[in-house]
């Protein structure tokens, strides 16, 4: 039988029963429409999880720490007296250090990040701010790529660049109670005071006075870099002496932290297990997503799963549609084998039949379904709170692989379905057949 006088045959048979076949498709609808939701469902929670982690930090990113190879001391990372009083078990962050770091595959840059060791307070006017001052190593923080409310990103002595929470949240020490906040100064280019304070053997507080100039504003991204300052290194170096009363030798003393990017964020994880092997401490964000996308993998299966089970009742209401279909028909496959049509052919003529419905209730889930996802995300975007790191918020995310298998799954639902009433009436003896009444 020509391919073509087969698929005439099993359109014509459908046809005789569109009642029959619409209602056993409706099940196929419900399933395949439940597996194209539930799975773009979960696909738009990841997105929207690993989106906003990127907003967050930077995923080509590993922070690294200093190692211990015993119980950690309980003191501030790298907070050393400049003395050499390094806790005992500690492998410390040194120049050699991040040599070693950058002769790692994939690492396009390693840079030390220093803390200041006392108190330090930003003023302007009579107003005050205590900033999260960090040194970094770099002529220009524009590596970083955080973005800008305004100014430069290079640095340069006597120079600072601050976070966006930093320029909003100068406050009046002397401000009475139920009178108004101050408004915030426009620092962006101003030469701020910076005072930093520390206390002699006797606990007599000592000040010094330094100048900083604000030559760029970091906008606000609900993150670290929101609360820093960030200064030169050998600045906050020598700040950090004054304040410890000696000199800091960091092949000694080490640093507080290095800050490595990787060429690719798929290579961060290598880099950060390859670190901790040298015996130090590495995180990255990477991580986190590697965990986050684990999770929904799993999540798209289970929701895969729960909406396949609808497709495991329409493929017994297939089956039962193919059987009856058979019990009503076998006087004519009892005719078509005597007129010369083989086992082969009446077996491909349900099965066809079978595959129809299944191919039938899968176009019109592929459309319920695709249209579900768009209306949810109108509804998200309508009633859910906006991104707050920018971009559309998305219910749901329809990758174009979903659709077509979806409906290549349900016209295999129907096949199997079939599959067993096929053999049945392919194995009918004519005779027998055609004396069914």
């Amino acid at each position: 039988m020509r391919f073509i006088d087969l698929l005439r045959l099993i359109l014509d048979n459908l046809g005789r029963r569109k009642g029959r076949v619409m209602l056993t498709a409706i099940g196929v609808v419900i399933g395949t429409a439940s597996v194209i939701l539930l799975i773009s469902l979960a696909i738009g929670l990841q997105k929207s999880a690993t989106s906003n982690l990127w907003g967050i930090s930077d995923l080509r990113r590993v922070d690294v720490y200093p190692g211990y190879s015993e119980a950690p001391v309980m003191m501030e990372v790298g907070r050393s007296s400049g003395k050499g009083d390094v806790p005992p078990g500690m492998k410390i962050l040194t120049p050699q250090t991040i040599e070693d770091i950058k002769a790692l595959p994939g690492v396009t840059l390693v840079t030390p990040k220093q803390g200041i060791y006392g108190q330090a307070v930003l003023k302007s006017g009579r107003l005050e701010n205590y900033p999260w001052i960090q040194g970094v190593d770099l002529d220009d923080i524009g590596v970083f790529e955080y973005p800008m409310q305004g100014g430069v990103t290079t640095l340069e002595r006597g120079q600072a660049i601050i976070g966006g929470w930093v320029a909003q949240q100068f406050y009046d020490p002397k401000q009475r109670p139920g009178q108004d906040p101050p408004a915030q100064p426009d620092v962006l280019g101003q030469t701020l005071r910076l005072v930093l304070t520390k206390w002699t053997q006797d606990g007599v507080m000592i000040n010094k006075t330094v100048n900083i100039k604000i030559v760029g504003i970091m906008s606000q991204a609900q993150a670290e870099q929101d609360s820093v300052m960030f200064v030169r290194l050998d600045e906050l170096t020598a700040w950090n002496e004054w304040m410890m009363g000696s000199r800091i030798n960091y092949n000694r003393d080490g640093y507080n932290q290095l800050v490595v990017r990787a060429e690719d964020p798929d290579q961060a994880t290598e880099i950060a297990d390859a670190i901790t092997n040298m015996g130090y401490q590495a995180s990255t964000s990477q991580s986190v997503v590697q965990g986050i996308n684990s999770f929904f993998i799993v999540l798209q299966v289970v929701f895969g799963g729960i909406g396949a089970i609808s497709l495991l009742v329409a493929a017994i209401g297939i089956a039962n549609t193919m059987a009856m279909a058979i019990l009503e028909r076998t006087r004519e496959i009892g005719l078509m084998k005597a007129v010369g049509a083989t086992n082969k052919d009446v077996l491909s003529i349900f099965l066809g039949e079978a595959a129809g419905i299944g191919f039938i209730g899968g176009i019109g889930g592929v459309i319920i379904g695709w249209g579900g996802s768009l209306l949810l995300n109108m509804v998200a975007s309508t009633f859910m709170p906006s991104n707050p790191y920018g971009g559309t918020q998305l219910a749901t995310s329809t990758p174009g692989w979903l659709p077509l298998f979806a409906l290549v799954f349900a016209t295999l639902v129907g096949i199997i379905s079939g599959l067993y009433p096929s053999l049945r009436a392919a194995t009918l003896v004519p005779v027998n057949a055609l004396k069914y009444e």
